[in-house]
């Protein structure tokens, strides 16, 4: 196994694609991390913590739908999500960087 911070970095990074092209925060990183995991050392733990937190903002994305026909608190969800989904990949391809395992806030472990 090698050690490649930037592609971590990038890994995390990879996540902010759908501010470019409006699709593939969930699948660019699933490829970086399926394809890299025996590879790359950390990639592992860092790709299963992207990947926890793109499902999880995915459920909190359907969370919020319906809550919109609740004084507009579905609104404020979107927003908040947006804001989380833009700060914490950046955030964590710093630490990242820095060689430390990032963990996202509010995610759910659906792989461990």
């Amino acid at each position: 196994m090698r050690t490649d911070k930037q592609l971590l970095v990038i890994a995390h990074l990879s996540q902010l694609i759908t501010l470019v092209i409006g699709f593939g925060s969930l699948i660019l990183p699933l490829i970086l991390w399926v394809t890299q995991k025996e590879k790359v050392h950390q990639m592992d733990a860092h790709g299963k913590n992207i990947i926890n937190f793109q499902l999880s903002l995915i459920v909190y994305c359907i969370i919020c739908v319906p809550l919109i026909l609740l004084f507009g608190l579905g609104l404020l969800g979107f927003i908040a999500l947006g804001i989380i989904a833009i700060i914490f990949p950046i955030i964590n391809a710093i630490k990242a960087s820095n060689g430390e395992t990032p963990t996202y806030p509010l995610s759910f472990n659906f792989i461990n």
